[in-house]
C-alpha cells in the first residue's frame, strides 16, 4: 500500500473483506481523522469487534502493524488540502453542503487516479495505440458508457476504434483480432466473466491487452499486458453498491490528450470531424 492510500486501498479491497472487517473499514472512511488518534482497542471497541479483525484487516491492506496504517492514513490526510473537508454525507435537507461533499469526493478521486498512474505503463499503452490497427474498448453493464466514449475519442481523431452496447457482439469481434491491434478492458471489479472471454480471445491473436479497473489484483489486471487502476470514492456513499464512471473517464481523456496534443495529424482528423458535424448544431 505504499504507492497508494489507505482509503483507495478500502475502497478497492472491500468487497474482499470479512463482514467484521467491512465494520471497520467503514469506520475508518467515515472518520479517519479520529482513526489517527485511536489505538487498535480503541477502535475495535467502537466497531464491537476485536483486535484480531483489526490486524486481520491491515494485513491485508498491505501492512504489517495498525501502527503502519495509521502512519499512512495520517501521511494521506495532511497530504489532502487542509481547506477541504471531506464527508460522506449527502441529504435533501442540506443540498448545498450535500453538492460541497460530492464535489470534494470527487476531486479526490481524480486526484488519487493520477497518483495510481505508472508513467511506464501509461507511456507503453500510448505507444501501441499509436501504431495499432484498430482499438477494440470492450465492458460490461455500467462500465459500456465508458467504452462507447472512449470509440467516439479515439475515431474523432484518426485512431480506429469500436465498441458496442451488447456483449455478444463484442465477443465476436475480439476474436478477429489481431497483433496489430489493441484491446483495452474496462470493468470496476476485474473480474467480470465475459470481459475476461474477450481478453483470453484477443491473448490467443497476439493482441496487446490495456485493462483498467479498480483492483491491481484482479484477474482483468493480471492478465493484461498493462493494467491502469483507477480510484474511487463511490464507497464513502453507498454501502453496497459502488463503481464511480469518473476515473475509468478520467484514464480515457489522458490518453486521447497524449494522442492528441501537439499531433497535426490528430489535429486534422478533430477539424474534419468538427466540420463535417457542423451543420447539426445551432
Amino acid at each position: 500500500m505504499s504507492n497508494s492510500s489507505v482509503i483507495n486501498t478500502l475502497n478497492v479491497l472491500y468487497d474482499s473483506f470479512a463482514q467484521k472487517e467491512k465494520l471497520v473499514a467503514n469506520y475508518v472512511l467515515e472518520h479517519p481523522r479520529d482513526v489517527v488518534n485511536m489505538t487498535s482497542r480503541d477502535l475495535a471497541s467502537t466497531c464491537d469487534t476485536s483486535v484480531t479483525t483489526i490486524t486481520r484487516l491491515t494485513k491485508k491492506c498491505g501492512v504489517e502493524s495498525f501502527h503502519q496504517f495509521k502512519v499512512i492514513l495520517a501521511r494521506d490526510l495532511v497530504l489532502n488540502d487542509e481547506d477541504v473537508k471531506v464527508s460522506s454525507s449527502i441529504s435533501m435537507q442540506d443540498v448545498h453542503g450535500s453538492l460541497l461533499n460530492i464535489q470534494a469526493n470527487k476531486i479526490e478521486e481524480l486526484k488519487a487516479t493520477i497518483a495510481l498512474i505508472d508513467e511506464d505503463a501509461i507511456t507503453k499503452v500510448i505507444n501501441h495505440i499509436k501504431d495499432s490497427s484498430c482499438v477494440q474498448i470492450v465492458a460490461v453493464g455500467n462500465t459500456i458508457p465508458v467504452a462507447i466514449n472512449a470509440e467516439y475519442m479515439f475515431n474523432e481523431i484518426g485512431i480506429r476504434a469500436v465498441s458496442g452496447t451488447i456483449w455478444e457482439t463484442q465477443l465476436a469481434f475480439s476474436m478477429t483480432l489481431t497483433d496489430q491491434d489493441v484491446l483495452i478492458a474496462i470493468s470496476n471489479t476485474g473480474e467480470s466473466k465475459h470481459v475476461l472471454q474477450m481478453i483470453d480471445n484477443a491473448k490467443k491473436k497476439g493482441t496487446f491487452v490495456v485493462g483498467i479497473t479498480n483492483n491491481a489484483k484482479s484477474t482483468v489486471a493480471t492478465r493484461s499486458d498493462v493494467h491502469l487502476q483507477t480510484a474511487t470514492r463511490e464507497k464513502l456513499f453507498l454501502n453496497e453498491f459502488y463503481f464511480s464512471r469518473v476515473s475509468a473517464m478520467e484514464i480515457i481523456e489522458i490518453l486521447y490528450l497524449f494522442l492528441t496534443v501537439g499531433n497535426e495529424t490528430s489535429y486534422k482528423y478533430l477539424s474534419d470531424c468538427e466540420n463535417m458535424m457542423a451543420d447539426e448544431k445551432l
